[in-house]
C-alpha cells in the first residue's frame, strides 16, 4: 500500500524501538497529523519516526488519511492482522490456481504409460520419481534379470528413508539365502524400512506415492521400463501388493536359509510340481539355483515319502498343500 510521501518498506525501520511508542502516540492522539509534529511531540528524529511510520502502513496498523496528505490513522490490530491475512490467503489462491493450470498443461503431454529405454534415460527417470517422491514407496523386486534394472532404484532407498519417507519392500524368498542380499537388506531395514518375503514375484514393480506405477525388465534386449499414470493400473498394483503383503514372511535381522518360510517354500514347490513343470522352470519361478531347487525337492519328496515327482504332486494336493491347484 502505497502513502503520500513515504515508500512502503519491506523490513523493521532503524529505529525499531521506536515503532510501539508511535503507534500508542497515534492511537492516543486519534491520527499522526504530520510528521514533524509527531517527531515533536515525541522526541525523536524525522528519519526515525518515517521509518516507523512507514513499518507500521505496511503492518495495516496505519493508513493514509485520504483526505489530507500526510496524515496517518491508527488501526485497530485485530482488522489489521485481519487485512494482513486476507492478501495471503489470496495470494495462495492465485498460487494454487497458477499450479492447477500448469499441471493441466503438462497434463496434455502425459500418456497413461509411457515407455523408457536405455541405462542412463531408465537412471535419469528413476532419480526424478524418487526425489518427487514425498510419502510412500511400495516395492515388489522379483529374482529375474531385471533385477539387475532394478538396483538403480535401489540406490534411492537409503536417502528416502533418511526424509523420512516410507519404504515397503518385498522380495522372494530365495533373498534368505543369499549373503550380499541379506546384507543389503539388514542396511535397509537398520534405516529404517519392512521388508517381507514370498515364494514368487513374476515381475519387479515398483509404486510412488500410490500415484505413479513403473514396471521394470520389459525389454530382453536393452534396460527399460514402463511408467503408469493410469489410476486402474495403479490400483491393481496396489491391491496386488496388498495382498502379497499380507502373506509374506517378515524379514527380521539377517538369519540365513529358509527355516522361517520352509512351509510357504514346500507348498509352493508342490504346486509347481503338479503343474507339471520341469525342475528348471520351478527353480527360474523361485528365483533359485537348479541344483537348489533339487535340494528343496529331493527334501520334499523325502517328507511325503513318494518315489517320483509326479507322485509327490498327487499326494502334496491330497494334503492341500497346494493351494488352488
Amino acid at each position: 500500500m502505497k502513502t503520500a510521501g513515504l515508500a512502503p518498506s519491506r523490513t523493521a525501520p532503524t529505529g525499531g524501538d521506536h515503532v510501539t511508542g508511535v503507534y500508542r502516540y497515534a492511537t492516543s492522539k486519534g491520527a499522526i497529523e504530520t510528521i514533524d509534529a509527531a517527531a515533536a511531540d515525541l522526541g525523536i528524529g524525522i528519519h526515525e519516526l518515517t521509518a516507523a511510520v512507514e513499518h507500521l502502513v505496511e503492518s495495516r496498523l496505519l493508513r493514509a488519511d485520504d483526505k489530507a496528505v500526510r496524515r496517518f490513522v491508527p488501526v485497530d490490530p485485530e482488522v489489521a492482522a485481519a487485512m494482513l491475512v486476507a492478501s495471503v490467503e489470496r495470494e495462495i489462491y492465485q498460487r494454487r490456481e497458477l499450479i492447477d493450470q500448469i499441471r493441466e498443461r503438462v497434463d496434455v503431454f502425459q500418456q497413461d504409460v509411457e515407455y523408457v529405454a536405455g541405462s542412463m534415460e531408465v537412471r535419469g527417470f528413476l532419480k526424478m520419481a524418487s526425489d518427487s517422491c514425498r510419502d510412500e514407496l511400495l516395492v515388489l523386486q522379483s529374482s529375474r534379470n531385471d533385477a539387475d534394472e532394478f538396483d538403480e532404484l535401489s540406490q534411492a532407498y537409503l536417502p528416502l528413508l533418511g526424509r523420512g519417507i516410507t519404504v515397503r519392500i518385498i522380495c522372494q524368498h530365495r533373498s534368505r539365502a543369499d549373503l550380499s542380499t541379506r546384507m543389503k537388506m539388514r542396511r535397509l531395514t537398520d534405516a529404517g524400512a519392512t521388508v517381507r518375503t514370498v515364494s514368487h514375484i513374476p515381475r519387479a514393480a515398483a509404486v510412488f506415492d500410490r500415484s505413479l506405477a513403473v514396471l521394470f525388465g520389459l525389454s530382453e534386449e536393452e534396460t527399460s521400463v514402463a511408467r503408469v499414470h493410469n489410476h486402474g493400473v495403479i490400483q491393481f498394483l496396489l491391491d496386488l501388493f496388498n495382498h502379497l503383503w499380507d502373506a509374506a514372511a517378515p524379514l527380521e535381522g539377517v538369519e540365513s536359509g529358509y527355516a522361517n518360510v520352509a512351509d510357504d517354500l514346500k507348498q509352493t514347490i508342490a504346486g509347481l510340481m503338479a503343474k507339471g513343470y520341469t525342475d528348471e522352470v520351478v527353480a527360474r519361478k523361485l528365483g533359485m539355483s537348479v541344483r537348489t531347487c533339487r535340494r528343496h525337492i529331493a527334501a520334499l519328496m523325502r517328507d511325503l515319502d513318494a518315489i517320483s515327482r509326479f507322485q509327490a504332486g498327487v499326494q502334496a494336493a491330497r494334503r492341500s498343500m497346494v493351494n488352488g491347484g
